[in-house]
């Protein structure tokens, strides 16, 4: 059949064939204008052009249900619907087709939808409609910063992104906002669905929140030492006692809280530690690595006695000797810091403990250890009020501080004498200048931060090497296994190894080390990010702050400032020149609290 003159579709508008070549048609439209095209690329409506329009009158579809045939072709389903096969009718029946509601398209013949599935679809068609009206309602609500009890499905979908647990709101996109998570915070906030003080960083991290989790603990004989005079010394806040420490003659023992006798290392609730790896402790909250009814039974000092993992050896002339590990019952009395300072010097069990950490320290600092004194600060949330609160030392901190170090160098010590396969912590030395190893005791703030840099990154391994850092040739955590699953998989390891089970290899020590390492990135992610949150907030709660930098790094026409008061760096470019260790006033000039930036500038 010649096509010259017929009526086509081309792309979904009509159009007349007016000339053909050997592979193409040339084609013409309303407008005037044409175009050549292959066959295949259009359909044919009728024989006879004519100028059609698309305003589809009322059909009497119902007609389909008493045809029984599945394919039918156009001309023939035109006159079934219009009884007459017209150029017009038949676009009717093409645009029908373009629907789909009622019959659609294979090749060259329509098939008839059975009466089922036109139903579906006219109720997926409505359940559309009414969510394209409800988005339009909710961009409306969005466009005046409010939203309300119906906007909640479209609200969740930023929340989503704003957590990163989806990459895409229809809400977002159709108000032309970026699908990122700080565009989906910043207006979460804007239309007050979320507070300025809601931390979405642990979840936009992947953290795990608290769960319950049924356990049972492995009854076990234990040793009394409950005549020992153990300390638990701890911040005056803190409800969770890790460890104590306390002496019998000339023999040391640290009393670490037994979590393994609850969380074997084959057990579902040390998968469950696995994938949290360790507290979180965040400025509104505390993430816990293990149900916190876990923390509440194993705390040391919970209970009039306790149940502990305790290790006794002898140390003398800075050398380990006579170690001694065992299960054991002890009391614990729990003192605070502050108040364990005013006790070094009139309780004489605190005064010798304190004797041989200072000693053990000096035995480090021989071997090579540095600690630099950097600022540090928490940063707290209290009924809506963010608070930096400095991190002071004190003598009874770095006692403590000291003792946990011994224990980690005992137990590395023990581990090897006794072949126990563990997660070694290891260090490498680090490059320092000589003017900093010169003055290590004694260094300003720039030269602080400058050893700083110097350090290499701790690693962790199964072979048992040299910690810089510490001034200790083997070295692993041992003393907070409620709050850190390294420390745990050590404790696990040291109770199986005195109840004569069976150990984890290496192997499955290596195993446990890489997911440790996979999940560590993404706790130090939330933890950064969060820290930085709440400090923006405490500058917007504080818009008149005032403070000193300290000149800590030079770069061309930059300078780096430590904030001392506040533990934090930032940059500027001074109005003169400046030196290392020079003071500069500064004052904020913005606060971004989604990108979590806060820039100062000189007074």
């Amino acid at each position: 059949m010649s096509k010259i003159g017929a009526l086509v579709a081309y792309k979904g508008r009509p159009a007349q064939v007016i000339s053909s070549t050997t592979h193409k048609y040339e084609i013409s439209f309303s407008d005037g204008s044409s175009q050549k095209v292959r066959e295949k690329d259009f359909r044919f409506i009728h024989p006879e052009f004519a100028s059609v329009h698309s305003d589809c009158p009322e059909v009497d579809i119902s007609i389909l249900n008493d045809l029984d045939i599945e394919f039918i072709s156009l001309n023939e389903l035109t006159e079934w619907l219009f009884d007459d096969y017209t150029s017009q009718n038949a676009w009717f029946v093409y645009l029908m087709s373009v629907d789909g509601l009622y019959f659609f398209w294979n090749k060259d013949v329509l098939v008839l939808r059975p009466e089922e599935q036109i139903e579906k679809i006219k109720a997926n068609r409505q359940e559309k409609a009414l969510e394209e009206e409800s988005l339009k309602r909710c961009i409306n609500n969005l466009n005046n910063s409010s939203y309300d009890d119906k906007d909640i499905i479209w609200i969740s979908e930023i929340e989503q992104v704003a957590l990163n647990q989806s990459k895409h709101s229809k809400v977002m996109s159709a108000l032309s906002i970026e699908n990122t998570p700080e565009n989906a915070h910043r207006l979460l906030i804007k239309i007050k669905y979320w507070s300025e003080y809601k931390n979405p960083y642990p979840q936009r991290n992947k953290i795990y929140s608290d769960e319950e989790f049924e356990f049972i603990e492995r009854k076990t004989d234990r040793e009394d030492l409950t005549h020992l005079t153990c300390f638990a010394i701890d911040n005056s806040d803190s409800s969770d006692a890790d460890d104590a420490i306390s002496i019998e003659g000339d023999r040391v023992w640290i009393h670490i809280a037994d979590v393994a006798s609850y969380v074997d290392c084959n057990s579902d609730l040390d998968l469950f530690a696995q994938k949290r790896i360790s507290n979180l402790y965040l400025p509104d909250q505390t993430l816990h690595m293990l149900p916190p009814k876990i923390s509440e039974v194993c705390s040391l000092g919970a209970d009039e006695i306790s149940n502990a993992v305790s290790v006794g050896f002898v140390l003398k002339d800075s050398e380990i000797s006579d170690i001694q590990i065992c299960l054991s019952q002890i009391k614990v009395t729990k003192i605070s810091y502050e108040e364990a300072d005013t006790l070094l010097s009139e309780n004489k069990l605190l005064s010798k403990l304190n004797e041989i950490a200072k000693e053990h320290k000096s035995y480090r600092e021989r071997n090579g250890a540095i600690r630099l004194n950097l600022p540090k600060t928490d940063i707290k949330l209290i009924d809506q009020k963010v608070i930096v609160i400095p991190q002071l030392e004190s003598e009874s901190r770095e006692m403590i501080s000291e003792f946990m170090v011994l224990a980690g160098r005992v137990i590395a010590k023990f581990s090897i004498e006794n072949n126990i396969s563990m997660p070694y912590l290891l260090q490498d030395s680090g490059k320092f200048s000589d003017e900093i190893i010169e003055n290590i005791n004694n260094l300003s703030l720039s030269k602080t931060f400058e050893a700083a840099k110097g350090f290499n990154r701790s690693k962790l391994s199964v072979k048992p090497s040299l910690h810089a850092g510490l001034g200790l040739n083997e070295y692993l955590r041992v003393t907070s296994p409620m709050r850190r699953y390294m420390d745990l998989l050590v404790q696990q390891q040291l109770v199986r190894f005195i109840s004569n089970l069976t150990l984890l290899n290496e192997s499955e020590i290596k195993e446990r080390i890489k997911v440790n390492n996979s999940s560590s990135s993404k706790i130090n992610k939330a933890i950064r990010q969060s820290v930085e949150h709440y400090r923006c907030l405490y500058f917007k709660q504080n818009r008149n702050w005032k403070g000193d930098g300290v000149v800590v790094e030079k770069s061309g026409n930059k300078a780096l400032l430590m904030i001392p008061e506040l533990a934090m760096i930032t940059q500027i470019k001074p109005k003169t020149e400046v030196e290392l260790e020079d003071k500069i006033k500064l004052k904020v000039s913005s606060i971004n609290l989604f990108e979590r930036s806060i820039d100062f500038k000189p007074l």
